[in-house]
């Protein structure tokens, strides 16, 4: 088990802690609080927090260029204005299906986005994962009750995913121009790799290869090599521990999100940790997280 200095961040309490992202331009952290349909904005340099109510339950967000940036929302795919906030419609999301709501997602090195849905309650196989390039929404695997650890390798080529329900993690071959599957998916990891149990929740890919996986229940995040080989775990103060990302300036840092969703007052008065954010200084060698690009600017761009 890896010795690290693990700070509290002095930002919201959130009933379910989702979807971190590190802009490094601006060494700021953005992350959700999806049930309590708020953004929550950290500035490092001010060790400050500030939150933004949104309209309706969002999951994932992802830089787009200095203005803008993609979320994720329960009904839809939007740009957000980064000055004020305003939301305009990309793509409805089964924005049709009042069962689900968006959950996981990640853009891949090619600039396009894989998205998860899932069932408000975790319903049975009401989820699925779709590609998107900004004009077309394209669904790539259907019947997955909770999907996460979307992620990709950096030379884009592997793709993996997981149901947490089913506790697996699998991967698969990509175009690495598209972030396209051109196999099927094959087990990677599952409940057996994990090593002080849990489930799969969210995962990130340093640059290296590793995947970083949060464990829910399992209070930790724990990096498997590309041949799913444990590398190292790091214990986090918050046993729902449900997506990470990479910090700082050189990206040496990891940021940890975590959830109370489910507990009671006995419970939560157990786990006191539980619904806040944290930093592992654990001397790790991040990735960047990706823009999103419009595939109608890609092709002006050509």
């Amino acid at each position: 088990m890896a010795q690290a200095i693990t700070q509290k961040l002095p930002a919201e309490c959130c009933e379910l802690g989702e979807g971190p992202h590190y802009d490094r331009s601006t060494d700021t952290a953005w992350w959700f609080d999806i049930v309590g349909r708020k953004l929550i904005e950290y500035r490092f340099a001010e060790n400050r927090s500030l939150v933004h109510d949104l309209p309706r339950m969002g999951s994932m967000i992802a830089p787009v260029d200095a203005e803008r940036q993609l979320l994720a929302m329960e009904d839809g795919l939007y740009l957000r204005t980064r000055a004020d906030g305003r939301l305009n419609l990309l793509a409805p999301l089964e924005a049709d299906n009042a069962v689900t709501r968006s959950n996981d997602g990640r853009v891949h090195p090619s600039g396009r986005l894989w998205i998860g849905t899932m069932g408000r309650n975790a319903e049975h196989q009401a989820g699925s994962i779709y590609w998107f390039d900004g004009s077309e929404l394209r669904r790539l695997y259907g019947d997955i009750s909770i999907p996460n650890s979307i992620c990709f390798s950096p030379d884009g080529r592997t793709g993996y995913f997981a149901d947490t329900a089913l506790n697996t993690v699998w991967r698969v071959a990509l175009d690495p121009a598209t972030g396209l599957p051109v196999g099927e998916p094959e087990a990677h990891l599952s409940e057996k790799d994990l090593p002080l149990g849990g489930s799969f929740d969210g995962s990130v890919i340093d640059a290296d290869g590793v995947l970083w996986n949060a464990s829910w229940g399992g209070g930790s995040v724990s990096g498997f090599a590309p041949d799913g080989s444990l590398v190292q775990t790091f214990e986090v103060p918050a046993a729902q521990t449900t997506c990470p990302c990479f910090v700082g300036p050189d990206l040496d840092r990891m940021l940890v999100t975590s959830a109370w969703q489910g507990y009671s007052a006995a419970s939560r008065a157990a786990d006191p940790g539980a619904g806040y954010t944290f930093v592992i200084d654990g001397d790790f060698r991040g990735h960047a997280d990706v823009a999103f690009q419009l595939r109608h600017e890609i092709e002006h761009s050509k």
